[in-house]
């Protein structure tokens, strides 16, 4: 088959959260299922830079074009692309594709490409990436949006494949409130290397380098976003007052890093954005990892630990109520007591925590990994063609 991913934001644009990981999982578990794979993408980079622009490469063996955003702020300000010459490189592309499959569900991208292929009749899915209820932010913003364009781009789609049985429920209530057919639902969850996180080293550098010694370390990696329980796990953390415990915050600033500044101590401690080895030495050098989010699809992040074989602290706004089934993770409301409590639990019992890391590790293994999700995918994609 030939599979097209549109999307706002393709690797190396990590410092825009997980949807550009998820993305490039995806294309990667397909094509190494013999199939072939374009994405087509905005050159955005970070909130603030471009990707140095090329309009047409292979990364792994995977074609990426990159359309030239008309403005950088609009697209790491607002969370809106502005791509150059959007229409024309879709129309090419669904003409080479067999399937299309689009990424998040309120973009510029699938405003213009849900109609082209609604008129020539091509199967499109969709994957939200958690991006659907208001509770992700930008509430106002969404309800306009779904006013004047939402019924547009719903009624263009054949099959959503949904993160959670959550946000298949989600799909189906937004579908019904605005008054489109119901597409396909299907259950696909995200994907991590597994391979890549076992027997991780450059701990003891990162341990050195942000002057944690040999203490324990609660790890918080992602954006630094109001949503994901920042200010929480930090007052948690302060409250629990564990000792030989440090709290390390990783991750790009997304409105959050201004509250926390003045609860920054060397107890908790700003590592700043993270990527490649640093972010692996990290989880190396984590004790626990911990994620108080409201509002998630599948966090990566929280894969990404488990894979690391790190006892996860969740919320259930996380959506990984496997995690705890399997003893993996403590799931807990993210409210600053409840957090504080599972915090001491964790730090206060190495057994307790080995154990769950154990788990965690088995589960990243078991239900988590590309392979799988890339036979997942392709069944799906088979239906439609």
């Amino acid at each position: 088959m030939n599979i097209l991913h549109v999307t706002p934001y393709y690797a190396p644009a990590y410092a825009f959260g997980g949807v550009a990981r998820a993305v490039e999982g995806m294309a990667k578990a397909v094509l190494a299922r013999g199939h072939n794979v374009t994405v087509l993408t905005t050159d955005a980079f970070s909130q603030n830079e471009r990707y140095q622009h090329h309009e047409d490469e292979v990364m792994e063996g995977v074609r990426v074009i990159r359309l030239q955003n008309r403005s950088v702020r609009l697209r790491g300000k607002a969370n809106l692309s502005t791509p150059r010459g959007l229409k024309e490189a879709a129309r090419k592309w669904l003409d080479w594709a067999d399937i299309t499959h689009l990424h998040e569900f309120r973009t510029m991208e699938n405003l213009t490409i849900a109609p082209l292929a609604a008129a020539s009749r091509h199967p499109l899915m969709l994957s939200p990436h958690g991006t659907l209820t208001q509770s992700t932010g930008r509430s106002l913003l969404k309800q306009s949006w779904d006013r004047l364009f939402s019924r547009r781009i719903a009624s263009a789609m054949n099959a959503v494949i949904c993160l959670t049985e959550a946000e298949k429920a989600d799909t189906a209530a937004l579908w019904k409130q605005l008054g489109v057919q119901e597409p396909g639902l299907f259950v696909i969850p995200n994907g991590v290397d597994v391979a890549a996180f076992e027997g991780l080293e450059g701990d003891l550098a990162f341990r050195q380098r942000h002057g944690l010694a040999d203490s324990m370390i609660c790890l918080f990696l992602g954006r630094l976003h109001p949503r994901k329980g920042v200010i929480e796990l930090a007052q948690a953390f302060k409250w629990a007052n564990v000792r030989g415990a440090k709290l390390v915050f990783a991750g790009a600033d997304d409105g959050a890093l201004s509250a926390l500044r003045p609860m920054l101590s060397d107890r908790i401690i700003y590592a700043g954005y993270l990527e490649g080895a640093d972010r692996l030495a990290a989880l190396a050098a984590a004790d626990i990892f911990a994620l108080p989010a409201t509002g998630e699809g599948l966090p990566l992040a929280a894969l990404e630990a488990m894979a690391a074989g790190l006892p996860l602290l969740l919320s259930p706004g996380c959506n990984l109520p496997d995690a705890e089934e399997a003893g993996a993770a403590l799931i807990v409301e993210p409210q600053v007591d409840q957090i504080a409590r599972a915090l001491s639990q964790l730090l206060s019992d190495s057994a307790f925590r080995h154990e769950m890391g154990r788990r965690a590790h088995t589960l990243a293994i078991q239900r988590f990994n590309w392979d799988e999700i890339g036979a997942e995918l392709e069944g799906v994609y088979r239906r439609y063609l």
